[in-house]
């Protein structure tokens, strides 16, 4: 009787996964009608996320980020610069997202991936925009010195939501970061000081006197949402994402405020109703993000 019965369900396993590949909307869509989505989460609920410091020990900060399979590996490098003319008491970020072949099928070798650019520019905006990063404490001698924070974020696995865990490791490697020491050197020069000379005496006294913390306010998350039909998807696969277009990202910073919305191509949306149902999504998520990045810093400090 056991083996009738298997090779009934494995049958009927082929039967749904064929389906599921030849009509997937349709597949979806039994599934939103009950409220479910096949991975069995709600439909305004994200995935399982975690965030660990210190991934890349020869950084200055960094962090890994998961969003359900969806990986990120972000890590600054500080390096000193002549600031600009116009903001001589100012440092600087730069951003870039970097997709190799290994992180999804579709990107293919020898190719970037089209939306890899975008996404940079997106957290570039969101990450001043938000008021999170003060520039003017990235200053080391106004006109003369400040830091460049060189932040590149590898995206190990894209499995949807690209953007939302970007900018998770991007705000966890920053919550990491801690600034070198720099000092004067004899021609007046601020040179970064390495771990060997750090216990020697300087020439001349230094800038910032131990390695510090950079002060974050206003942190922005993010929530990508998809629109469909009447239905709200929080927090896409990339499934998903391909077979629904109608997707929108929302970015709040920690006091609530809307930082940016980024809705790429699909139908003009007709009520507003849909987009103030994913900004309180979004405050709702955000409260859960704050709280992980939270218990990563606590478990750096005890280590």
């Amino acid at each position: 009787m056991g083996a009738p019965n298997a090779a009934g369900d494995w049958s009927s396993e082929m039967e749904v996964d064929a389906f599921r590949r030849l009509f997937p909307l349709c597949y979806f869509e039994r599934h939103l009608s009950e409220s479910i989505r096949p991975d069995a989460r709600p439909l305004k609920r994200a995935r399982d996320t975690i965030v660990s410091l210190g991934a890349v020990a020869s950084s200055d900060g960094s962090a890994l980020a998961k969003i359900g399979s969806t990986t990120m590996l972000a890590a600054i490098k500080m390096e000193v610069m002549t600031p600009s003319v116009d903001s001589p008491d100012e440092g600087s970020i730069a951003v870039e997202f970097h997709m190799p072949p290994i992180c999804s099928p579709v990107v293919r070798p020898g190719r970037p991936a089209e939306v890899a650019p975008v996404i940079s520019k997106q957290l570039f905006d969101s990450l001043l925009s938000s008021g999170m990063i003060d520039l003017k404490e990235l200053s080391l001698v106004k006109g003369k010195a400040a830091w460049m924070a060189y932040l590149d974020i590898y995206c190990l696995d894209a499995d949807g939501a690209l953007f939302d865990a970007a900018l998770l490791s991007a705000v966890a490697a920053f919550s990491h970061l801690r600034i070198p020491v720099v000092s004067l050197n004899d021609e007046g020069r601020v040179v970064v000081v390495s771990k060997e000379l750090e216990g020697e005496k300087l020439v001349k006294e230094p800038v910032n006197e131990e390695r510090r913390k950079l002060s974050l306010n206003s942190i922005p998350f993010s929530l990508t949402c998809i629109l469909h039909k009447n239905y709200i998807l929080a927090d896409p696969t990339f499934e998903e994402e391909s077979i629904m277009e109608t997707f929108i990202t929302v970015v709040l910073n920690s006091s609530g405020q809307l930082v940016s919305l980024y809705k790429p191509g699909g139908p003009v949306l007709a009520h507003t109703s849909a987009i103030q149902e994913c900004i309180a999504l979004t405050k709702h998520r955000m409260k859960e993000l704050q709280e992980i990045i939270d218990e990563a810093i606590s478990i750096m400090e005890v280590d």
